[in-house]
């Protein structure tokens, strides 16, 4: 990427965004962030740009205690910058590359809305008059880990409190929120200066840009509280997750995880135990089935049962197994042993009945999938032996 071995200016970078980006340029080759945060001086940035590459602005203020503090530092903060860039152009002849984090809230009249407006306006002027290669993002409700809760996003306060068993308030149930996911607008961050640096490598000249954050998410406020609600409920009743592994609700599962206590970290799953061993329940799926676990003494056998649709995989992960399979109808019989020693996936098929036979001197220990989650009222299994 282009922005190894570059030097960037962060403002905000104490801010939520900005330490998920701070922590995002770390993982990359030699790259340095100079921080500028709340309370540093503005006469500090012409000290900062002289020995910067780029600069992301993300310093910005949501809730001051006096509306005036959105003209002084959404506002007053940019035109500083602008004016420190034109400052270090015209003595150096570098023109760095600025990108601008401002908000949806531009578009509406109202004292933040104008006050980020106008930050936009410093920076078309700026690329316009100088040549410096600018993009503003207009970024919607952002969220992910270590945004602070019960402040400016709905999505840490949900996440924060549900998760602490604390209550939430909703005034407008179908309130449409409009969000992005802050690994996603920190990575279009990075490629938006890393774009703006090869090109000025290139001795293009790539003006002012506009541009947004992809993917962007819609949803209400009442689904995003039961969407959180369902992620706390599966570590506590039922153990069925939700589906975690794309899009939106990836997203929010990951922010939600982030807000958990620390006392929370870990939670029992329900375990039965006889003079066989122990069987474990670990995780249900709405429709991809359940993972668990069990253990056998020396000696002991499990299963004997057949099922005409449910489906298994079998992993010994410790021991000697014996797995024996008998056709139901023709009695062909099949008979092959696993270890841990060497990982090796038994599948169970309908119509054999099966069992496993610990055959080794210690305890053996088997992760086990099923299909389909065990309905008592419909296992389909049935007892038989082999």
């Amino acid at each position: 990427m282009a922005l190894s071995n570059r030097c960037i200016l962060v403002t905000g970078s104490n801010g939520f965004i900005g330490k998920n980006l701070q922590v995002r340029l770390a993982e990359l080759h030699n790259v340095k962030v100079l921080p500028f945060v709340r309370g540093d001086e503005v006469a500090s940035l012409p000290r900062l740009l002289a020995e910067a590459d780029a600069v992301i602005h993300l310093a910005g203020e949501n809730r001051p205690a006096d509306e005036s503090a959105f003209a002084q530092v959404n506002t007053g903060l940019t035109v500083a910058l602008c004016k420190a860039l034109r400052a270090e152009a015209s003595a150096t002849g570098r023109k760095l590359p600025m990108i601008l984090a401002s908000s949806t809230q531009a578009e509406r009249d109202n004292p933040y809305g104008r006050s980020k407006l106008a930050a936009e306006a410093a920076v078309e002027a700026l690329a316009t008059e100088t040549g410096n290669a600018c993009v503003v993002f207009r970024l919607p409700g952002v969220f992910g880990k270590w945004c602070k809760p019960n402040y400016n996003s709905v999505v840490a306060t949900f996440c924060h409190n549900l998760a602490r068993g604390l209550p939430i308030q909703i005034n407008d149930p179908a309130a449409s929120l409009r969000l992005v996911y802050v690994d996603d607008v920190v990575t279009a961050l990075m490629d938006a200066v890393a774009n703006k640096l090869a090109s000025d490598a290139a001795n293009t000249s790539p003006g002012f840009l506009r541009s947004d954050v992809q993917p962007q998410y819609t949803i209400t406020l009442d689904e995003l509280a039961e969407q959180i609600r369902a992620f706390d409920a599966c570590r506590s009743t039922g153990l069925q997750i939700e589906r975690v592994g794309t899009g939106l609700v990836r997203a929010l599962y990951a922010t939600y995880v982030s807000y958990l206590p620390n006392e929370r970290f870990s939670y029992e799953v329900p375990q039965y135990s006889d003079a066989r061993g122990m069987f474990v329940e670990v995780l249900k799926t709405s429709d991809c089935g359940q993972f668990s676990y069990f253990t056998a003494h020396p000696g002991i056998t499990r299963g004997g049962h057949y099922h005409h649709t449910k489906t298994e995989k079998f992993l010994v992960m410790k021991g000697q197994a014996l797995f024996r399979f008998r056709h139901i109808i023709t009695n062909e019989f099949v008979e092959l042993r696993t270890s841990g020693d060497k990982p090796q996936v038994v599948d169970t098929v309908p119509g054999w009945t099966h069992d496993i036979t610990n055959v080794g001197e210690e305890e053996m220990l088997v992760m086990l999938w099923a299909n389909e989650n065990f309905d008592r009222a419909r296992p389909d299994t049935v007892a038989s032996k082999v």
